[in-house]
């Protein structure tokens, strides 16, 4: 039987201004469920903090749509640059509180002098920096949404103790960006970890690649569940696919970035090259990530055409078997790395809220 792909989708509107239902919540919703009724594996929806006031915060965004749907994984870009991994890893923790499991973070960097500009709280950074900074975010939330152990909650009316403070740990982290005392202040993510995505191009990993390639790859070495991997053709998708394979190893999973411009009417040109991109062997990738020129009229497509065809060909799902995203991705739900180890610092917290951040 044929191995069942990974395949999830980008939300993002077309940039036109006049694009209707940019900021309805029933908007997102509603393109979020074609995906989950195609069986997808998540979504994606992209931000930044450059001015485009057609745009809407994707967490935010995200976390509204989260209680519209059931299945389908939400993954917005969270950027690290002008940011506190504090802040991120608790809105991120809350997403995954909010859809009972399906959250992921696509994370991003700032770039631009514009969008430093709005901050005014530094100058813009070299790329290779930004990405080494992001590097440290991800490590960071990942020791916050550990620092509660999963039963570290007691709910104990009859004594009044709603915590046990051995469950509780500090995560002291000390890099050249910020440090971090923690604990946390909300309790561990249903997935333990929500899912890390990062994007790669397959630039990044060739020899002549540029500092900011190589750092980003490094990032996803070390802390992604998932890859977006953008790359021209099917050769330099397997070439990037397994060298990303052999760095990081079995566990991340490989999504290829693909176009998915697909039409409201079967047009059986256009489903054909789809599904011959989708169902080719020898691309060393685990799934794909569509890119949708016209969310509602692709997914659409997508649900009542290319999924079925898939799932004839035993390559898709029919249905959800698990809840999390984790579940649909096939990757363990991690245990914390402080269960069972004491305090670090030297005088524990009265309570989680003094937790401590300086940059």
């Amino acid at each position: 039987m044929p191995r069942q792909l990974h395949l999830s989708a980008a939300l993002d509107s077309p940039e036109s201004p006049d694009s209707p239902g940019r900021f309805d919540a029933g908007h997102y919703a509603a393109l979020a469920r074609l995906a989950e009724r195609a069986t997808l594996d998540f979504v994606t929806l992209d931000d930044s903090f450059a001015a485009e006031p057609s745009r809407p915060d994707a967490l935010a965004a995200l976390a509204r749509t989260a209680p519209l749907t059931g299945r389908v994984g939400l993954v917005p870009t969270v950027t690290t640059t002008h940011t506190e991994p504090f802040h991120t890893s608790i809105s991120v923790n809350t997403l995954d509180w909010v859809s009972e499991g399906r959250a992921g973070w696509l994370v991003g960097v700032s770039t631009t002098e514009a969008e430093a500009r709005a901050f005014g709280r530094r100058p813009v950074a070299p790329e290779d920096e930004l990405w080494a900074e992001a590097a440290d975010a991800v490590e960071v939330a990942a020791r916050l949404w550990d620092s509660w152990e999963d039963d570290a909650e007691i709910r104990d009316t009859a004594t009044g103790r709603f915590i046990d403070r051995d469950k509780l740990h500090y995560v002291d982290f000390e890099g050249p960006h910020f440090s971090v005392r923690g604990p946390s202040i909300t309790p561990r993510p249903p997935q333990g970890r929500p899912v890390v995505v990062v994007p790669v191009t397959a630039a990044d990993l060739a020899p002549d690649a540029s500092p900011g390639g190589r750092a980003r790859v490094a990032t996803a070495i070390r802390h992604a569940d998932v890859v977006l991997l953008d790359a021209p053709d099917r050769a330099t998708r397997l070439s990037a696919a397994t060298d990303l394979r052999l760095r990081a190893g079995e566990s991340l999973r490989i999504l290829a970035r693909l176009d998915a411009t697909l039409s409201a009417l079967p047009d059986r040109a256009a489903d054909e090259r789809l599904l011959a991109e989708l169902t080719a062997t020898g691309t060393g990738v685990d799934g794909f990530h569509l890119a949708t020129a016209d969310p509602l009229r692709d997914l659409a497509a997508l649900a009542d055409r290319i999924a079925p065809a898939l799932r004839a060909a035993g390559l898709l799902r029919d249905e959800y078997t698990g809840r999390t995203l984790r579940d649909h991705l096939g990757l363990a739900r991690p245990t914390s790395r402080y269960a069972a180890a004491p305090l670090s610092s030297p005088a524990a917290p009265t309570a989680p809220a003094l937790a401590e951040v300086t940059r």
